[in-house]
């Protein structure tokens, strides 16, 4: 399906038709999918995802009142009180059931959708993808084939540093731990579950963890992260030759780091 960029009023006559895209550098990119539509669209997930969504598309963050993380989301508007949300495989009747939930008197309905979507290299119409370290968009619905392995995007997602969903990001994790509010998140929108806590650990306070990229032979993850005697961090993805994990944020940016049961030497990657 071929989606428009920009924010603002959408021309309802738009017809979203399939698009054929040929290019060589394509990718899978498994999704759920979750429709939110009706007169009371916008304002209803305004008051429910901590992104701007008047900005879709946009990166956003499904939360609780204590700001764990529920599901991460791309909204995508197709139509002024039509929107699209993607997110991760399993779980698109997690989001749907929490929306439901909190919908109320809301001119709304949720329902999941069945799509496709694909990652494709190069610049052209799709949903901006930044997760891959060069210029990228998802299509969805598009008549395209992958040449490219889940094993080659996941090098490239880790490589860039990338957090995923199951890996990097689950209930136990802050957003700000993990960069996700420089990226899924707004501060100057209105009021959402888990607004609080994240403006007053922006504005107030520090993480004692962040997300980092190791250079490293080998790892896996789970593999414990040392700084001499003292346990740091853990691994949470890995290729060959460089990990993500969450280390301590008083780690010397310059600190020789031993990785996993063979005390592999590695060290951080520069931000």
């Amino acid at each position: 399906m071929r989606y428009r960029l920009c924010a603002g009023p959408v021309d309802p006559s738009i017809e979203w038709v399939s698009t054929l895209v040929t290019v060589k550098r394509i990718a899978n990119r498994p999704r759920d999918y979750v429709r939110v539509a009706g007169p009371d669209a916008e304002e209803f997930l305004q008051r429910m995802v901590s992104n701007d969504v008047a900005e879709a598309p946009c990166e956003a963050l499904l939360l609780t009142p204590k700001a764990r993380v529920i599901a991460p989301l791309v909204v995508v508007r197709r139509a002024p009180d039509d929107f699209l949300l993607l997110t991760e495989p399993g779980l698109g009747e997690i989001v749907s059931a929490t929306l439901l939930r909190a919908r109320f008197a809301a001119k709304v309905e949720i329902e999941l959708e069945q799509h496709r979507s694909a990652i494709v290299f190069g610049n052209g119409e799709g949903i901006p993808a930044a997760a891959y370290g060069e210029p990228a968009r998802e299509v969805v619905d598009a008549d395209v084939e992958p040449t490219l392995s889940d094993e080659e995007l996941e090098r490239m997602r880790i490589e860039t540093g990338t957090p995923a969903w199951g890996s990097e990001i689950d209930d136990t994790i802050l957003p700000a731990e993990a960069g996700l509010d420089e990226t899924h998140v707004s501060f100057t929108k209105g009021c959402y579950p888990g607004q609080e806590p994240i403006a007053r650990l922006r504005h107030r306070g520090k993480v004692n963890r962040s997300l980092r990229a190791l250079v490293v032979d080998s790892a896996q993850p789970g593999d414990e992260i040392r700084h001499g005697e003292k346990i740091v961090g853990r691994v949470t993805s890995a290729v060959n030759g460089r990990a993500l994990g969450y280390v301590r944020v008083d780690v010397p940016e310059d600190a020789e780091l031993q990785v996993g049961t063979d005390a592999k030497t590695g060290r951080l990657a520069s931000p």
